[in-house]
């Protein structure tokens, strides 16, 4: 049998409470006993205080215990007169003591019918057995009746007239097996009732374990098949909400993981069609243009080559930014760290620009800070950044429109803010621009060229130099890229 930790729990359940009832049932039992016997001799002593007061009446008759030594049939005479203890309610202890005899000392005698001990009532000859653990010593030491040798016991002296006249010693109960029957039976009552209540509630509780180890772990078996499903490549499983405990944030956590893995795939699978379709056009371009020389369609002019060499340079760089973001997702991008001044890198890259966009029919305006800010880079992959950035709002601003660029402090950052004019970017989809061949059609179309990858590559970048990127609409109708980057401690 395999254990399983729903098993696993209902025994360690089990073995728990078997040990704490069990621990409990023969503390108590012990108590129980110890209690018991301890009760007893206390009522032993109030006995063996009476059993004194009748051999005292006894001697005052006699003059002398020699009627007493040797003889226990004497001795079980003056045991059959003990009465038993009677506790009245709210008040003392009564004794019933026997009639006096004409002499004032002792029952008086019978001359017919049953014998005296058939006249005791129930529960008064030798209550508890004191008769075979009881000595009696006379004034010399010598045994009258009894066991010579009483190690330890309840010692009480028998006083007649404010005179010692023998010693009584009476060995103490060790164990309910020396009381009488009655007292005895009450004690083995109450350990089996001890003992069955024990055994109850063990019971009970291999059946409390087992459900509620079944209870506890149902959240578990869900996540077990979820998990499973996962594996199975199954990322549409999520798991059950059934409880709000630590077993519920698990789910929680799972059902993000699978969110997660789910979202990927579903982008794995949208990018490996979106590539697929990005290669697949220059390819046709090229296939094209070179079925069409073999035909003789068209000669192999300087314009035709032209052509070719255009495609083939719009799928090299395709291809390399693909690369570049696969090392990105791997980790494996090389940078050349130092300390630079971004301010010193970026004037020079938009002196480059200023042609191009008056040849668009742009105005490209800036706001440098006076005093550097210096930022740890890489400065081919910043520079790479900025060129991006600036290529595309060259490319994507319709004519007669206008950039501006501003670099400034902010806090702890450098912040690179570049803005252009119409066509700007839908609600809702400034931060869909960041991913890998996201298009639109308005205003990101293939006839202006671009693969899709230039902002992704930003974006990966940007991260690997511990800032950040993101896109709004700008107030001049276009778009607003804000690049951040923290600033270096010299």
């Amino acid at each position: 049998m395999r254990l399983t930790i729903a098993r696993k729990i209902a025994l360690a359940v089990i073995a728990i409470v078997i040990l704490c009832v069990g621990t409990m049932a023969w503390v108590t039992s012990s108590n129980l006993q110890r209690g018991f016997i301890a009760y007893l001799n206390q009522m032993q002593e109030r006995d063996l205080e009476q059993v004194g007061e009748l051999l005292a009446r006894r001697y005052r008759t006699e003059g002398d215990f020699e009627w007493l030594r040797g003889d226990p049939r004497a001795m079980r005479e003056v045991l059959g007169q003990l009465t038993p203890q009677i506790q009245a309610e709210g008040g003392p202890e009564r004794r019933r003591r026997p009639q006096p005899r004409d002499d004032g000392y002792g029952p008086p005698p019978r001359r017919d019918g049953p014998p005296r001990e058939a006249m005791q009532p129930p529960g008064a000859r030798d209550p508890m057995g004191i008769g075979s653990r009881l000595s009696i010593f006379d004034n010399q030491g010598r045994p009258l009746v009894g066991p010579p040798d009483v190690p330890s016991g309840i010692a009480r002296a028998i006083v007649v007239d404010g005179k010692s006249v023998a010693m009584m010693r009476l060995r103490p109960l060790r164990q309910s097996g020396n009381a009488d029957a009655n007292a005895a039976g009450f004690l083995r009552e109450q350990v089996r009732d001890i003992v069955i209540v024990a055994f109850g509630m063990v019971l009970v509780s291999v059946l409390l374990a087992f459900w509620l180890a079944r209870h506890l772990l149902r959240p578990v078996a869900a996540l077990r098949d979820v998990t499973a499903r996962l594996a199975r490549s199954q990322f549409d499983a999520r798991a059950p909400l059934l409880s709000r405990d630590e077993l519920a944030e698990l789910a929680l956590h799972v059902n993000a993981m699978a969110e997660a893995l789910e979202t990927s795939e579903r982008n794995r699978r949208k990018m490996l069609a979106d590539v697929a379709h990005e290669l697949r056009t220059p390819l046709t371009v090229i296939r094209g243009e070179i079925e069409a020389l073999i035909d003789g369609i068209r000669t192999a002019d300087p314009q035709a080559l032209q052509s070719l060499h255009a495609e083939v340079l719009h799928l090299n760089k395709l291809v390399d930014d693909l690369h570049q973001l696969t090392l990105a997702d791997a980790g494996d991008l090389h940078f050349a760290w130092q300390n630079l001044d971004l301010a010193a890198l970026v004037a020079p890259l938009l002196e480059r620009y200023h042609a191009r966009a008056s040849d668009a029919g742009l105005a490209l305006t800036r706001s440098l800070p006076a005093l550097p800010l210096n930022v740890k880079g890489d400065p081919g992959r910043l520079t790479q950044v900025i060129v991006n950035l600036l290529e595309n709002s060259v490319r994507y601003t319709d004519a007669g429109g206008q950039i501006h660029v501003e670099l400034a402090r902010d806090g702890g950052e450098a912040c690179l803010v570049i803005e252009d004019s119409a066509p700007g970017v839908p609600d809702g989809q400034h931060d869909a621009i960041f991913d890998r061949l996201y298009r639109i059609d308005a205003a990101r179309s293939r006839e202006r060229g671009g693969s899709g990858l230039g902002l992704s590559i930003c974006k990966a970048l940007a991260e690997a130099h511990g800032g950040s990127i993101a896109a709004a609409r700008s107030r001049l109708g276009g778009v607003r890229v804000t690049l951040r980057l923290p600033i270096a401690n010299l």
